[in-house]
């Protein structure tokens, strides 16, 4: 059997510690592949067609939109959020997956974090939007706080045309009382910014747990100001491994346990 091929596409990608994360899932499941990093301007992503020769790929900024009409089919979810971050080549075909999603849900419970009760969820970019989805499919009461309150509300309206579902937008600088969950889609908090919160103190010690979406830092000053209050928090490390392993479960066919997927996190929490 030939080696599998598997790579990220995106513009610019930096540094990303994908390529590690994929490297420890096919070597606990004994996969004999290989995932590169792959840059792909925007203005050549409808002329890359040995993306076609390749087992699957991860999809990033800028192309999780624009690589839909590429593919022959799409996941429900991926249809659902219109947007696809991983995509499987078999048979000719190509189909077009949302494994943030699932990778969200999967750190979740993988936490004991219930989704669920009062939510609020920060910021109106690509993943806010996620977590505003899922919190609303969860059967959560979601409230939405950003900056951007025009952005906000376009996600509140496509939710209840798609879920027929209803949430709250407010503003950053209002948010107040007591919340079940606190996740923060912002990128506040995020290195080299580490010294800011998109909360103040007092609102996350009133919360029942807090997902942070930032990783580096590992601990953010959100994350710490929940710790410091004995809430629960956990950062996106999870999910970031959880999205990839989801994205391996995909193309292999596979099912990872949450005991080998939680041992991969404690080894990427190591490294930088």
């Amino acid at each position: 059997m030939s080696k599998k091929e598997f790579a990220l596409i995106g513009y610019p990608l930096g540094h990303s510690i994908s390529p590690q994360i994929h490297a420890l899932l096919m070597e606990t499941a004994n996969i004999d592949g290989e995932y590169l990093c792959r840059e792909i301007p925007p203005e050549e992503l409808d002329s890359a067609d040995y993306l076609n020769e390749l087992d699957g790929y991860n999809v990033t900024i800028p192309h999780k939109i624009n690589i839909i009409p590429t593919l022959d089919k799409l996941d429900k979810k991926a249809a659902l959020f219109g947007a696809v971050n991983t995509v499987k080549n078999a048979k000719g075909k190509s189909r077009g997956y949302n494994t943030d999603c699932e990778g969200f849900l999967r750190a979740l419970k993988g936490a004991g974090i219930k989704l669920g009760g009062r939510v609020l969820v920060l910021g109106s970019g690509g993943v806010s939007r996620m977590f505003a989805f899922e919190s609303v499919l969860a059967g959560a009461d979601v409230t939405i706080a950003a900056r951007n309150a025009a952005k906000a509300l376009e996600i509140k309206k496509e939710i209840k045309e798609k879920t027929k579902k209803d949430c709250r937008i407010i503003t950053l600088s209002t948010v107040g009382g007591a919340y079940d969950l606190i996740i923060n889609g912002t990128p506040v908090g995020m290195y080299p910014n580490v010294d800011e919160s998109p909360l103040p103190k007092e609102v996350v010690e009133q919360a029942g747990a807090v997902f942070d979406a930032i990783y580096n830092p590992r601990e953010t000053l959100l994350l710490r100001y929940a710790r410091e209050a004995d809430v629960k928090a956990v950062n996106g490390l999870s999910m970031l491994v959880w999205q990839a392993a989801v994205a391996q479960e995909i193309w292999n066919n596979i099912k990872f346990d949450y005991s080998v997927v939680d041992e991969i996190i404690k080894q990427c929490g190591t490294r930088n």
